[in-house]
C-alpha cells in the first residue's frame, strides 16, 4: 500500500507543479479575469485598450482594490482624491465622494479618464503611450521636461525619464501590455529594451 501511494505520488507530483507554475506565470492574466467586469467597461468608455489599462491596474495595485499609497492614493488604479474630483466635476457626478475610489468600478472610470486625457494630450508625440504612462505617474510638468529633452537631443523620450522609479514603471506596463497573454515573453526582458513605440489612437477622447 505504502509503494502505491508513494507511485501515485510520483506520478501526479510533476502534474501538481506544472499547474503551480502556470498559474505563477499567468497570474496577471488570472488576477485580471477577476476585475475584468469593472475594467472593461471603463477601458471601453474612454477608448484605452483593455489589456492597456489592466496593466496599468496590476502595476498600481495588484488588483488590490482597498490599497491605500503613501501619498494618498487609493484604489485599483491607485487614484488622487483630487483627481478623482476632476474626473467626477466632468462627468458631472454630483454625489461623489472621495471613500467610493473603494469601488473598483468608479476607481476604473476615474483611473481611464485621466489616462485618456494623458494621452489626447500626447496624441502627436513620438511615444504617446510611454508619455502618458510617465504622465499618470509624474505628473505632465516632468513630462514635458522629458519631452523636450528627447526632442532637443534626438532620443527616445523613455530613454530621457529621469527618475528611475518612472521610467521602470513604463517600461514594466508595456512589457505586461505588450505580452498579455505570453507571459513567458517577459523573462528577461523587464526593461522592455528594444520594442519599437506603441501609437494607440484614442476613439473616444474624455470630455
Amino acid at each position: 500500500m505504502a509503494r502505491l501511494l508513494r507511485l501515485i505520488i510520483l506520478i501526479l507530483l510533476p502534474f501538481a507543479i506544472l499547474l503551480a507554475a502556470t498559474g505563477w506565470l499567468f497570474r496577471f492574466e488570472a488576477a485580471y479575469l477577476i476585475y475584468r467586469p469593472e475594467l472593461d467597461p471603463a477601458a471601453d468608455r474612454y477608448g484605452i485598450p483593455r489589456c492597456l489599462l489592466a496593466a496599468l491596474a496590476w502595476r498600481e495595485s495588484r488588483f488590490q482594490p482597498l490599497r491605500r499609497g503613501q501619498a494618498g492614493e487609493i484604489g485599483l488604479l491607485q487614484i488622487l482624491p483630487t483627481t478623482a474630483q476632476e474626473w467626477a466635476a466632468t462627468e458631472k457626478a454630483d454625489r461623489f465622494c472621495s471613500a467610493d475610489l473603494l469601488n473598483p468600478a468608479t476607481n476604473a472610470m476615474a483611473g481611464a479618464w485621466y489616462l485618456s486625457r494623458a494621452l489626447t494630450r500626447w496624441r502627436n508625440a513620438p511615444e504617446p503611450v510611454a508619455h502618458a504612462l510617465a504622465e499618470y505617474n509624474a505628473g505632465p510638468s516632468n513630462v514635458l521636461r522629458w519631452h523636450r529633452l528627447s526632442q532637443s537631443k534626438g532620443l527616445r523620450f523613455t530613454d530621457c525619464i529621469s527618475y528611475p522609479g518612472t521610467r521602470r514603471y513604463v517600461k514594466v506596463i508595456l512589457l505586461h501590455y505588450d505580452t498579455f497573454g505570453r507571459p513567458w515573453k517577459r523573462w528577461g526582458d523587464v526593461a522592455g529594451q528594444s520594442r519599437p513605440p506603441l501609437r494607440i489612437q484614442c476613439s473616444k477622447p474624455p470630455r
